[in-house]
């Protein structure tokens, strides 16, 4: 799973242009994406525990969360992903949970957190909390509604 979805992080994130058949069917990806999304956020906040720190669950939701931030940078789809109704409180509940986690334990969702003198661990999860801050800035972009939730 994780393989097709950085198959279509490649796909999302090509600047070739787009006909308006792979529009409509970036749409129905992005609903299909989103739901995934909103039904495995939590299962990030497992990679705290060092036991799961490869939880297939997890990477894919992680993978979900990066195709949907390519997605939401994208003027084409992104007032279709504004739209889609939980995505922007998923986001912002999630961000919360791991921002409480990264206190309650080692914090492996920051880059600045996960350095260890002078090397880098390559934690899958480094990066999670600031691609969640990135969708939501995306999806507040020019959206009063979003704009208010927040």
């Amino acid at each position: 799973r994780v393989t097709l979805l950085e198959l279509m992080m490649t796909k999302v994130s090509e600047k070739n242009p787009v006909t308006s058949e792979e529009i409509n069917m970036f749409a129905r990806h992005a609903d299909f994406l989103t739901g995934c999304f909103q039904e495995k956020c939590e299962a990030v906040l497992k990679l705290t525990s060092a036991a799961d720190a490869q939880d297939e669950e997890a990477l894919v939701t992680i993978r979900l969360l990066d195709i949907l931030c390519e997605m939401t940078s994208n003027n084409g789809q992104l007032e279709h992903l504004q739209a889609l109704p939980g995505l922007l409180e998923t986001a912002i509940d999630t961000l919360r949970l791991t921002h409480l986690a990264g206190k309650q334990a080692v914090n492996i969702f920051t880059a600045t957190h996960a350095m260890t003198g002078q090397e880098e661990i390559s934690h899958p999860a480094v990066g999670f909390k600031s691609h969640l801050i990135r969708l939501i800035g995306n999806l507040c972009y020019k959206n009063k509604e979003n704009q208010d939730k927040v």
